[in-house]
């Protein structure tokens, strides 16, 4: 080796590798700066226990790897998967640890609706796969639920619309769960709601929902991609409750639709698929009592006339009990003699027996013989059941504890607590409906009495007697009235019938000083019969 070689290569700048690293790290990020980069998700294992992503993105022929700080993935609109298309906004920097290069990403889209269908098309053919979808799975809604609950936004329109509908159609009680329906935490959301219905118990303080409403305005495939989320397939799928797709336009599909038990074209579809209508019950209803009525009443006429054909067919009280009463007077005929001749039987029997006292003693004796025989085998029966019976009652003495006893005591002081709680509450409601009844009674009596109409300024005229008068001519001068105010009844004596005003009224009119006395006075208007006429 020669001295000039040796002397370059001493002259040569050395440099450390972490200087190296920092020039590489800098010339790297003068150069590219913020950049745009279309590749394949590959590696994607979900973010890390710090909330950080890592992953690498791909083409054809080469890879480039990529974070994601935690920061950014909260403001991400999706979720990245693995094998989706993307593209990436970031800067291209170096990691001095590896001695490569990365992009760390500050935005994340995907490469078009095309990578979206794509990545859709292929969890549908998976899920499909595993029978999700089939028709067999899925349950029937209930006729009538009692309780609905609904998974939606609570500021939309879409819950306005579901409630007005089913006011409208079915009234019931309807529970909201309110989540986010856009965004990249909308289909967690939606799926802790479903999971959530379905964990509420039958006997809680909010009872399980008897159907469950997922609902959604229309949008973008972007907007509904939440929907499109394989948890929120599946918690679906798993729901012991039946659950209601309503989830954007009639032309909208999402992974959801697929899945769920029934799939509503909007919002307001599936309230009127949810509940009847119950106006057209109630005429049901009233249309099936009709029928049932008349198909009774028939079945009522129809038995009455096979019956009275029946009867015609049977004979008549006298044929059926002609022989028995002829056998009867028979009978009777011959009692009379049997009677004579039995007690003559008798006589002559008592009369060949002679009753002596040793015969009296004899059988005084033979009775006390078989009364002692039959005492004492009684004793002894009874003073045998009475051992028995000592001997099983200590053997059920040493079984029975008191411990069964008092749990029994115990269950039936509940039950007679729970009995007297609903006694009280039944006593309770009927006192109550039998109150608003007698409320109800007592305005309509203040609505149709008469006192309105005479607060009003009307009064009541009755005669003598208390009847009331309707008209004018069954008034007779000089008779006696009682005229009923509002604050009081008054009497009064009549001055005149039919006619008399108006004659009162002649009489009492003098012509003026100033007309002569030959001027005639105008000719009365004829009276109508029963007419009262006029005080003026």
């Amino acid at each position: 080796m020669s001295d000039a070689e040796s002397e370059s290569r001493t002259n040569a700048t050395e440099y450390t590798v972490s200087e190296i690293s920092g020039a590489l790290k800098r010339t790297v990020e003068d150069v590219f700066g913020h950049v745009r980069v279309r590749g394949e998700i590959s590696g994607y294992r979900g973010p890390h226990s710090s909330g950080h992503a890592y992953f690498t993105l791909k083409d054809d022929r080469a890879r480039l790897d990529a974070v994601v700080w935690k920061g950014t993935m909260s403001r991400l609109k999706f979720r990245p998967e693995e094998g989706m298309e993307v593209i990436a906004t970031g800067k291209l920097t170096t990691y001095p640890g590896k001695s490569n290069y990365q992009i760390v990403i500050d935005n994340l889209e995907p490469a078009g609706a095309g990578a979206l269908m794509a990545l859709l098309e292929e969890r549908k053919r998976r899920l499909q796969a595993e029978g999700l979808f089939d028709a067999g799975r899925k349950q029937r809604l209930p006729f009538m639920p009692r309780t609905i609950g609904v998974v939606t936004s609570p500021t939309g329109s879409v819950i306005r619309d579901i409630i007005h509908r089913i006011k409208d159609r079915f009234p019931l009680h309807v529970l909201v769960w309110p989540v986010r329906v856009q965004g990249e935490t909308a289909g967690a959301e939606v799926t802790a709601a479903v999971n959530g219905f379905n964990a509420l118990a039958w006997d809680s303080a909010i009872a399980q929902p008897d159907l469950l409403i997922v609902a959604r305005g229309g949008g973008s495939l972007e907007d509904l991609w939440g929907f499109n989320d394989e948890g929120l397939a599946r918690a679906v799928a798993a729901s012991r409750i039946p659950v209601i797709s309503a989830v954007g336009h009639e032309t909208d599909w999402t992974l959801i639709d697929l899945v769920a038990d029934m799939r509503a074209p909007t919002p307001t579809g599936a309230a009127e698929i949810a509940v009847p209508v119950k106006a057209d019950l109630e005429a049901t209803l009233a249309s099936l009592g009709a029928r049932l009525k008349a198909a009774v009443l028939r079945n009522f006429e129809r038995k009455r006339q096979a019956s009275r054909a029946a009867a015609r067919a049977l004979p008549s009280p006298d044929q059926l009990l002609a022989l028995p009463r002829r056998r009867l007077d028979e009978a009777t005929s011959r009692l009379g003699r049997a009677l004579s001749v039995s007690i003559e039987r008798k006589r002559t029997k008592l009369q060949g027996q002679r009753l002596t006292p040793a015969t009296l003693s004899r059988r005084i004796n033979e009775a006390r013989t078989l009364t002692g025989r039959d005492l004492a085998r009684a004793q002894a029966a009874f003073f045998g059941i009475v051992r028995e019976r000592r001997t099983r009652f200590s053997r059920t003495a040493r079984r029975l504890s008191p411990a069964p006893i008092v749990r029994r005591q115990k269950l039936q002081a509940d039950a007679l607590a729970a009995l007297t709680r609903r006694q009280d509450q039944a006593v309770s409601r009927r006192l109550d409906r039998l109150r608003g009844q007698l409320t109800q009674a007592d305005r309509l009596l203040a609505t149709l009495s008469h006192r309105a109409v005479l607060a009003r300024g009307f009064a009541l005229v009755k005669d003598a007697e208390g009847a009331v008068i309707k008209l004018a001519a069954d008034v007779a001068p000089g008779a006696a009235l009682q005229i009923e105010f509002a604050d009081g009844t008054t009497d009064a004596i009549a001055t005149g019938g039919i006619g008399q005003p108006e004659a009162v009224a002649k009489q009492t009119a003098t012509p003026p000083a100033s007309k002569p006395a030959t001027a005639k006075p105008a000719a009365s208007k004829p009276k109508e019969p029963g007419n009262q006429g006029s005080l003026f």
